[in-house]
């Protein structure tokens, strides 16, 4: 049956801004139809979670597929009251239906946060017009590397949220945001990303400020495909062994999270001259080297902890460094433990100390020396 629509004065007498739907299962004309009577409401924030469409091609009324033609042959420019749409947990019961669709009229939609959560969604096409998106959250779904590509219409969107689909080129993400003037947050993390630095280059857009790569598959050569005016970089849990040196300057880069990778050092700072918080937390770092300590006097927040520190006369200038600048390492002193040798494993790095002595081979050497002058002047006397 139709979805009895209601009168004009009816939906003037609506004073509603903020509406949420939960657990909506019905016949996909009868969903749409509903939509199309929250547009023209005064509702600006509409939620709709879990929802399931249901219907059968086959079965289609005559009403109904008159419904879809229109539907898809003259996009509805969404326009109205409404700021913001959210629809998370999209089940499609539909059989044989095309969802280019519905993938029209979302991205023909003239509004400025659009989130689309658990939708299985595996494409969403690029708006014919400028678009007003200023907020895109497109998370687990199954969007590829051909997303908006050579898409030149979304010049105002700010944030775009992608994380959990199935990205795997670095390199066209970076021409996916080429053309996003706009662009300041980009969430590409939990996906499949790679880069082969010897044969893809990138091109991001100049606004990206803070980017979000952590959960993938990228390994050192992600540094040759970097945005310049980056601010904000979280690489976490990705298997990056170093970050390599004679890399280009990322003159911006404040604040940088490499956590649970596979370095082996602390990264020095000739790259990042801006560089105020870095966390290498869970990696195989035994022993800082000095060059951390020398070239990242600006980093003011050190997240080193979780990582198999050898305690050894090594390890004393690192130790140093937390007595000397009063609150540098964050999660001192319980994050940081011995891991080797064996007999020191789990005393923590504050309570570990080796005397000047045993640390200074020349010092060590001298005192041999001159006890052994001394022993032998004492045996000449007697």
């Amino acid at each position: 049956k139709d979805f009895p629509s209601p009168s004009l004065e009816f939906l003037k007498k609506i004073k509603t801004t903020a509406l949420t739907f939960d657990t909506v299962d019905l016949q996909w004309g009868i969903i749409f139809q509903i939509f199309l009577l929250i547009w023209d409401s005064p509702v600006e924030n509409w939620t709709v979670k879990n929802l399931t469409f249901r219907g059968s091609v086959g079965k289609l009324t005559e009403y109904e597929y008159l419904f879809l033609l229109s539907f898809q042959e003259q996009p509805v420019h969404w326009g109205g009251s409404m700021k913001a749409l959210t629809v998370e947990h999209v089940r499609n019961k539909v059989y044989y239906f095309d969802q280019a669709i519905l993938y029209r009229q979302f991205s023909e939609m003239n509004i400025e946060n659009l989130t689309i959560y658990d939708a299985y969604m595996p494409h969403m096409l690029c708006p014919n017009r400028t678009s007003s998106f200023q907020y895109l959250n497109f998370s687990h779904n199954a969007l590829t590397d051909e997303l908006f590509q050579n898409c030149v219409t979304l010049t105002d969107l700010k944030s775009l949220i992608l994380q959990r689909n199935k990205f795997k080129s670095l390199s066209k993400v970076s021409f996916m945001t080429s053309h996003m003037k706009s662009l300041k947050y980009l969430d590409m993390s939990s996906n499949l990303l790679q880069h082969d630095g010897a044969e893809e280059h990138c091109q991001w857009a100049d606004s990206l400020a803070d980017l979000d790569l952590s959960f993938n598959q990228l390994t050192e050569s992600v540094f040759e495909c970097l945005p310049v005016n980056i601010k904000i970089l979280d690489l976490q849990n990705n298997q990056i062994a170093s970050v390599p040196k004679g890399i280009a300057e990322l003159k911006s880069l404040r604040e940088l999270n490499l956590a649970s990778n596979r370095l082996t050092d602390l990264p020095g700072c000739s790259a990042f001259p801006a560089l105020a918080a870095l966390n290498i937390e869970g990696n195989s770092i035994l022993t800082p080297s000095a060059d951390f300590l020398q070239s990242c006097q600006r980093v003011g927040e050190l997240q080193a902890g979780r990582n198999p520190f050898k305690c050894s006369c090594e390890l004393r200038a690192f130790i140093r460094l937390e007595k000397q600048s009063g609150g540098k390492l964050s999660g001192w002193p319980e994050a940081y433990m011995c891991q080797y040798p064996e007999d020191l494993r789990g005393t923590q790095l504050k309570a570990f100390h080796l005397t000047e002595l045993s640390c200074n081979t020349t010092l060590l050497l001298v005192t041999a020396l001159l006890l052994t002058l001394v022993l032998v002047a004492v045996v000449a006397f007697l």
